[in-house]
């Protein structure tokens, strides 16, 4: 017998600050938000050791304890938060319907999508071991660059985020070497001889990464190569940063929403409305811009609200809380 079907008035795909932060605002509405964590519950950001640039946090605090909190907060106003993910969504009709895990069908008066946008890395075993032991290597210059002030480090990419990224890092680090596969920058001109004039940037081409070398806890050195002349070299470094992109997790909507050429969902400007209606976006899986945590959390908040009024419009018996303000 198939399962019934659920109904719900507001359903948050995805975890992490958006996620968490529309869910607070969704449960203090009366609106009894359903969340599903996703894939990785807590987002990117259970990827990071140490956050010190979110605001409350004087003395810092890890990525998973900030998602732990977020979540009991979440929880704490009735938030129905659950395990599993969004494998397939209709947005065709009136009524928004979902698919949990291929099997579950919910229907839903409103969604937030907070999915969330994925780091490319390399893709190399010493890469991805220090990655997880949080040992050096990174994807966010503004999230983890003040940790690396007045040491060496290295830099992968050569588009605009990744000249955006060395120029920021030559201002806390003392010497970054930028890593650039081809034998020019895909960055704007003006981007790309800001890093250029930057005395302590120092730019290999046709370099491309052989191995994140350490000591079993921590970044080292990183040993490159020249693709055109096969010459080695290993380059001390405590830190290895990687900006070649990133990828919005936003491919189970592409049939339904307005996506831009890399995927990310695009909103009406200054809302968080996508060109569904009652369908609303934060955080990262909209964001190429800024990729931080308090301004995904800033989004959640906002798309809570277009939510709620949303739904406001659509039934009067259903009224806006002044709490949301609060």
């Amino acid at each position: 017998m198939a399962e019934e079907i659920e109904k719900v008035k507001c359903l948050i795909i995805g975890s992490g600050p958006a996620g968490y932060t529309a869910a607070i605002y969704a449960a203090r509405a009366n609106m009894r938000p359903v969340l599903y964590q996703g894939t990785q519950p807590g987002g990117q950001l259970t990827t990071t050791n140490e956050v010190e640039n979110f605001p409350g946090y004087p003395d810092g605090i890890t990525g998973p304890e900030m998602m732990i909190e977020l979540q009991k907060q979440a929880e704490r106003f009735e938030t129905d938060v659950r395990h599993g993910w969004i494998t397939k969504v209709d947005f065709s009709g009136d009524v928004h319907k979902v698919w949990v895990n291929d099997e579950k069908e919910i229907h839903c008066d409103t969604v937030i999508i907070s999915t969330g946008a994925s780091a490319k890395y390399l893709g190399l075993d010493s890469e991805q071991k220090y990655l997880k032991l949080g040992g050096g290597v990174s994807a966010c210059a503004v999230c983890d660059g003040f940790f690396y002030r007045n040491q060496e480090v290295v830099i992968v990419g050569a588009g605009d985020s990744a000249c955006e990224e060395a120029h920021y890092l030559s201002k806390l680090c003392k010497k970054v070497t930028m890593l650039v596969r081809r034998d020019e920058f895909r960055a704007s001109k003006i981007m790309a001889d800001r890093v250029k004039n930057t005395p302590n940037i120092e730019i290999l081409f046709n370099t491309e990464t052989e191995e994140v070398v350490g000591d079993g806890q921590v970044v080292t050195s990183v040993k490159v190569y020249n693709n055109q002349t096969n010459e080695k070299k290993e380059i001390p470094a405590t830190g290895f940063f990687v900006a070649i992109g990133h990828k919005p997790n936003t491919d189970i909507f592409k049939d339904y929403l307005d996506l831009d050429e890399t995927g990310y969902i695009i909103n009406v400007p200054g809302t968080s409305k996508t060109n569904v209606e009652g369908v609303f976006v934060s955080g990262d899986a909209a964001d190429h811009v800024y990729r931080q945590a308090v301004t995904a959390a800033g989004t959640g908040c906002m798309a809570a609200l277009d939510a709620e009024r949303y739904l406001a419009a659509k039934d009067a018996s259903f009224e806006v809380s002044t709490s949301t303000y609060n």
